[in-house]
């Protein structure tokens, strides 16, 4: 903040005061303790003049004055000086500083280095690729450098607390952060199933060395594209929980009811917005029943046609580019475009689970504190019933809670029995 106050206070300096040159002081040399402030320059590659666009971002969320105690001494005498740019805030009326302000600071009158300063904002510069700082839209026809300088939530959370929180499920995060207390024993699977999943296991932990260190970003597009498909109940969004459980990546659940919107546009503008918020956080992005999104294109017979395919396009478009693990997950494969489905690196089936495998999740579901009656036989019971592995659990809550209601001291195969009873009535399936 120090170094940012001397790089104002120079530049007023050749404005309003004697000193003909800018002389900023030097940039101060962070400690190599780890700070998020260095992780953050040295992660993201930012050079001096971007060390100060990003501070003259965060130092009115640190320091409400921080401008105007600078910029108040040369402003009596000289009265309003609009090279300086900034805004006043809402509340407070404190000085908040626009693009104007960072061009000012940095090249002052130097057409060819306001030029240059000035494309540090446009799209493909660092700070907007990496998505730390943008500058806020301004109304038609005004200059774009009049906007506030914005730095991303997440960034002034992190720089000001040294920690990043995730972010919470609202309408600007349309994502809910998925958990679980699961293990991966706790995942029954067959051999097929669990191989690929150790597959894309292996693309979350060694993909920045194969892309970066190996060069294979030339050759490879960005990111990983995955189909979970199956029955419900089957393990797909567990598999995706237990996932970012184990390599250390939060993973969001889409939540498509605020993404999908009648109003044309508005489904890929909320889109576009998820995966700006997600791009460089290798986060794993999990669309559950993700046929409402990305179902098949379907003939143009109408307008609606028209932009339901349109819709399509760019939804496959913005997967395409992104860079982290997006899983998708539906009921039924047949329901999901040719188009998407050629650009999976990975299509994962989750069947029902047979026999060996459903006795295994009955043994497993049962609370140590639930007792079985002895004539109780699970393996037959196995046979007998097909359920999926979340079925199975239902079953089990339900004889255990009725276990406990009616104050028995042991689960009995009646009480098994009527939760299976149930689970089939729910299915519409034969008793």
């Amino acid at each position: 903040m120090q170094y940012t106050a001397g790089c104002v206070e120079a530049r007023l300096q050749t404005v309003f005061g004697n000193d003909a040159t800018y002389l900023p002081p030097l940039l101060p040399q962070l400690e190599r303790n780890g700070s998020v402030l260095e992780k953050l320059i040295d992660d993201h590659g930012l050079n001096s003049n971007e060390v100060i666009i990003l501070m003259m971002a965060l130092v009115p969320h640190l320091q409400v004055e921080f401008f105007d105690e600078i910029i108040q001494p040369y402003m009596r005498e000289s009265g309003d000086f609009q090279q300086i740019g900034g805004v006043r805030s809402r509340n407070g009326r404190s000085f908040l500083p626009t693009g104007q302000t960072a061009v000012f600071v940095l090249a002052g009158d130097d057409l060819e280095k306001r030029l240059e300063i000035a494309d540090l904002f446009h799209h493909h510069s660092n700070l907007a690729k990496q998505h730390i700082l943008y500058l806020e839209d301004v109304p038609e026809g005004e200059p774009a450098l009049s906007g506030r300088l914005l730095l991303q939530p997440e960034y002034v959370e992190l720089l000001i607390s040294g920690t990043e929180s995730i972010p919470k499920l609202s309408m600007n995060f349309p994502a809910q952060h998925l958990e679980t207390t699961y293990n991966w024993d706790d995942l029954v699977l067959n051999d097929t199933t669990r191989r690929q999943i150790a597959e894309l296991e292996n693309w979350v932990n060694y993909q920045q060395v194969l892309m970066t260190d190996w060069g294979m970003e030339r050759k490879l597009k960005p990111g990983y594209r995955a189909l979970f498909h199956g029955p419900p109940g089957t393990g797909k969004t567990l598999t995706a929980s237990l996932l970012g459980k184990y390599t250390g990546k939060p993973v969001f659940r889409i939540d498509l009811s605020m993404i999908v919107s009648k109003f044309i546009g508005e489904t890929e503008k909320n889109l576009s917005k998820l995966f700006e918020k997600a791009d460089n956080k290798n986060w794993i992005l999990f669309f559950d029943e993700a046929d409402a999104l990305f179902g098949k294109r379907t003939n143009v017979k109408d307008a609606h046609d028209k932009y339901a395919n349109q819709e399509a396009s760019y939804l496959l478009q913005r997967v395409e580019q992104h860079n982290g693990l997006v899983i998708l997950a539906t009921n039924f494969k047949n329901n999901i475009d040719e188009a998407f489905m050629r650009r999976f690196q990975s299509v994962i089936n989750f069947p029902l689970p047979n026999a060996d495998e459903r006795y295994t999740i009955w043994q497993k579901s049962f609370p140590p504190k639930a007792n079985l009656n002895g004539h109780i036989n699970l393996e037959q019971i196995s046979r007998k019933y097909e359920l999926s592995g979340s079925g199975i659990l239902n079953v089990v809550q339900f004889a255990c809670l009725q276990m406990l209601a009616r104050k028995e001291s042991r689960i009995t195969s009646e009480l098994i029995l009527e939760g299976i009873e149930r689970e089939y009535t729910k299915e519409n399936r034969v008793w």
